[in-house]
């Protein structure tokens, strides 16, 4: 189950921001060995200033339509198909809403099952309580 926060300029109308989450659950369902109905992200739009990067660096030039995707999971995958997957995400989001290829940012970071609790305040480690099941 990962967690996405997403990063970009606030002003997005919430069409666009849709179709960003829409596309990035595709991509993750397609190529990330991510399970239907399990999505999970947050955005977080930033006013001019808070959001810094570098419109050059590794690919270039981005705009102001640059986005960061911070994906934490529980599950390590393999160097391809984190590939497939970036490869997907950066299709998807180029033909809705329109994000060139250069704007998109991935990082991944792995966590261990132990490091997440999805209710109740018990380890997602722990046996499920019967009456959650």
């Amino acid at each position: 189950m990962p967690f996405t926060r997403i990063s970009l300029l606030a002003g997005k109308s919430p069409e666009y921001l849709a179709a960003i989450a829409d596309n990035l659950d595709r991509a993750l369902v397609e190529c990330f060995e991510v399970p239907e109905n399990d999505r999970f992200a947050s955005f977080d739009q930033l006013q001019p200033g808070e959001l810094i990067f570098d419109r050059t660096y590794r690919g270039g030039p981005r705009s102001d339509d640059y986005v960061v995707f911070h994906i934490t999971t529980g599950k390590q995958r393999s160097a391809a198909t984190k590939q497939r997957f970036y490869s997907r995400l950066v299709e998807r989001l180029a033909k809705e809403p329109g994000i060139r290829p250069e704007d998109v940012m991935v990082f991944i970071s792995n966590s261990a099952f132990q490091d997440w609790s999805f209710a109740y305040g018990v380890s997602a480690a722990a046996p499920v309580p019967e009456d959650a099941a």
